[in-house]
């Protein structure tokens, strides 16, 4: 067991990397090229170059794992100042005054560092842990939320039929079945936008298939798929004349586009028009989506895409259900494709979400 937690130990203080050891041969190599260029002058030499090779163990430790790469520096950096650098040159003399010192000095060096980046990494790590395992949390308290109304409105309904399927009429029947169908459409909304959430926070940017689209196809084809459940809610559409091809992966953005124009009907008190805004700046494509509603509350907008939000204090919103995770994913998709979105209140009343794609690939 003893030999077992030392060998872990060992491979946890000393870990081996392709990439460390380039990062080191690059830095010795460079610092080398560095005195080098001096050794013409010895005064200079002598003078920075014990200094020099101190700094490239110094960065050496800072910018590799474990202790491995930075002791191998500190020992290789010492043996290249006494052979090139230091009277007689190109010859080894371990007999010089303060050598032990300064082996002694350098390895403090680069075991201190690599103590320090260690911990700091690791205090990194847990926080990031710490931050992930809180936003499963508080996705998991609204994912509880927002489903509870829905299978409830289902249980209800399904129960009312089967209880009194000999007593209501066909009206009445056809009325509640209408609330098993919007609810089960929620249900399946709230489902996709798990999946996406997940799908982003497993890989980010690099599960994203983008590609190069029109932006006006995916507005118009967003539009259409919201008429498809809200036939009657006006839309109004500005597009450029021009073509604006935005890398994005296009399911996603339409997933944005429909959820902030649901959001319109669902959450915007006093809304009868949503207008859908695509323009062009430095920063990339610009899209809006605005109402003509009450607007967000002021503490509420602070917060609005946070993951969880207590519905009772989200004055505007639908009576039977709050906006949930639709927000959330909405910034974590745009997030991903290294956008930004924010919302805002409209100075002559209404809100408006805007989302910025950048229309280069980096």
């Amino acid at each position: 067991m003893f030999k077992g937690s030392f060998k872990s130990f060992l491979r946890k203080a000393f870990p081996f990397s392709i990439r460390d050891t380039i990062v080191t041969i690059l830095i010795i190599m460079g610092c080398t090229l560095v005195c080098s260029l001096f050794r013409n002058i010895p005064a200079v030499v002598n003078t920075y170059a014990s200094m020099l090779f101190l700094l490239a163990v110094f960065l050496v430790s800072l910018f590799t794992k474990g202790y491995l790469f930075g002791t191998l520096a500190s020992l290789t950096s010492v043996f290249i100042v006494n052979f090139f650098f230091t009277y007689p040159y190109l010859r080894f003399n371990f007999l010089l005054q303060g050598y032990p010192l300064t082996i002694f000095c350098s390895l403090v060096v680069s075991i201190v560092t690599s103590t320090l980046v260690t911990k700091i990494k690791k205090g990194n790590e847990l926080r990031m842990l710490a931050e992930k395992e809180k936003t499963r949390s508080n996705l998991l308290r609204a994912v509880s939320h927002d489903l509870r109304t829905p299978l409830t409105t289902i249980l209800g309904s399904t129960g009312a039929i089967i209880d009194n399927h000999d007593v209501i009429d066909d009206n009445q029947k056809l009325r509640l079945l209408s609330e098993i169908k919007e609810e089960s459409e929620w249900l399946i909304r709230m489902v996709e936008n798990l999946l996406t959430v997940t799908r982003i926070e497993d890989g980010s940017e690099a599960s994203l298939a983008k590609t190069p689209e029109a932006a006006e196809e995916i507005i118009f084809e967003s539009v259409r798929k919201f008429k498809k459940r809200f036939p009657d809610f006006k839309v109004n559409v500005k597009v450029p004349q021009e073509l604006v091809m935005v890398p994005m992966d296009a399911m996603l953005i339409q997933q944005v586009m429909v959820n902030l124009l649901e959001n319109v009907v669902l959450h915007a008190k006093g809304a009868t028009v949503a207008n859908v805004i695509l323009s062009q700046s430095s920063e990339g494509a610009v899209f809006e989506v605005s109402d003509n509603g009450c607007g967000i509350d002021d503490d509420i907008l602070n917060r609005i895409f946070d993951i969880y939000r207590d519905s009772k204090s989200e004055v505007g919103s639908d009576s039977k259900k709050n906006m949930g995770i639709g927000l959330p994913v909405c910034k974590t998709i745009i997030k991903a494709h290294n956008g930004r979105m924010h919302a805002f209140n409209n100075p002559g009343g209404g809100a408006m979400f805007r989302f910025i794609l950048p229309m280069h690939t980096d």
